[in-house]
């Protein structure tokens, strides 16, 4: 399958008119039984060192291994184009396997560069989970790369300020060092970080992918080496997606692309009425600013997230979000309906201070509605400072 929109309806449904059904079932065992003490002891051993189910094996335990789980995982897999995928409970359950993994050898060093979301900004800055970062800019991760460097972190389109940055160019500034890429923001629709280089494309399947507010989750694409790695670690720390919650990201994995493309429409409608209100200072998004040309080129398109900023800082921003009538007031991005918040005092509220967005910004992820009917509200919202 070459076409997205093929590749979403059908991925991870290979097994399926063998099992006689056209739905994927929903296993929600949280045990199995056993072939045996033996058989049950090597299959544990198995599923708990980060391998997967046997032919004919046991499952054992559910936090180990599922199936509904795994079909999430190769549909998500196929769509980014890389061998496999790795769901956890969250977004930032599935960083903390990847830290972990990629940490296990000693090398605790990570370079990183900002702007991320303020979750995963805040562990590396904070070394919660033992690891050491240097902040460094696109052009300056290749002289800031040690021995001890495991990783290097970026996230593109980046959050809040829809940042791009060029993976391909990264990747050879990595050299040997993994390049982990927060594919959040683009989905596998717009972008394949994998195709350009990165060796684990990181994701809050939680926004785009399930893209109706009712699951949390996380995943990361990679090769069958990093696979092993990770479900080992989560095996372990008991991290893995419940089979309700990847149940309904298989589902949405079906619309997503054209949710992602309709959404897409309206965010640039809504970028360029804003860019021309006499309120709005700035706006971004990437059909307003690209300076190295990577849509076309490593995106196909340029999202539906946006952020645009206010004169007279937080007080200013505080009365537009609560202004918002249509527009729902709350965190998250990628959904159905329109969200607007204030990074500064939430998602990004832990990120220090010199790192952190401008007190005038707001963010907005657009949904499925009229653009007319959000621009209105927005009229109305910005009316009122």
């Amino acid at each position: 399958m070459t076409a997205v929109d093929t590749t979403a309806v059908h991925a991870g449904r290979d097994d399926l008119a063998g099992l006689g059904v056209h739905v994927p079932p929903i296993d929600l065992s949280t045990t199995n039984p056993l072939p045996s003490v033996a058989g049950g002891g090597d299959d544990y051993e198995t599923l708990a060192t980060g391998g997967t189910l046997p032919p004919g094996g046991s499952a054992v335990y559910q936090r180990l291994w599922n199936p509904t789980v795994a079909r999430f995982e190769t549909a998500l897999a196929t769509l980014e184009g890389t061998a496999e995928a790795v769901a956890f409970a969250s977004g930032m359950a599935a960083l903390t396997a990847t830290l972990l993994a990629a940490t296990r050898d000693g090398k605790r060093h990570v370079v990183a560069v900002r702007p991320l979301y303020g979750g995963t900004d805040h562990v590396l800055a904070t070394g919660l989970l033992g690891t050491e970062v240097t902040w460094a800019r696109p052009d300056e991760v290749a002289a800031a790369i040690r021995p001890d460097t495991a990783l290097v972190v970026v996230e593109t389109p980046a959050n809040p300020t829809l940042d791009l940055v060029d993976i391909a160019a990264l990747a050879t500034a990595a050299g040997d060092v993994p390049l982990l890429v927060d594919n959040t923001v683009a989905t596998p629709v717009l972008q394949q970080p994998a195709r350009h280089g990165a060796a684990l494309v990181l994701h809050s399947a939680t926004k785009s992918i399930g893209g109706h507010g009712d699951v949390l989750a996380g995943a990361v694409a990679c090769d069958a080496d990093w696979a092993t790695r990770l479900r080992q670690v989560r095996a372990v720390t008991g991290a893995i997606l419940h089979p309700l919650g990847a149940y309904l990201l298989h589902r949405g994995l079906q619309t997503l692309p054209l949710r992602v493309r309709a959404q897409q429409a309206g965010a640039e409608k809504l970028a360029g009425w804003l860019a021309g209100h006499p309120t709005v200072t700035r706006v971004h998004h990437p059909s307003l600013h690209d300076p190295a040309g990577l849509v076309g080129r490593q995106l196909s398109g340029t999202g539906s997230l946006l952020a645009f900023e206010v004169p007279g800082g937080t007080p200013a921003a505080a009365t537009v979000a609560g202004a918002c009538r249509l527009i729902t007031h709350a965190v998250s991005l990628g959904g159905i309906d329109t969200l607007i918040q204030h990074p500064a005092s939430l998602t990004h509220r832990p990120v220090e201070d010199d790192a952190k967005p401008v007190g005038g910004l707001l963010r907005l992820s657009v949904g499925l509605e009229d653009p007319e009917d959000l621009r209105a509200d927005l009229a109305q919202a910005l009316a009122a400072i």
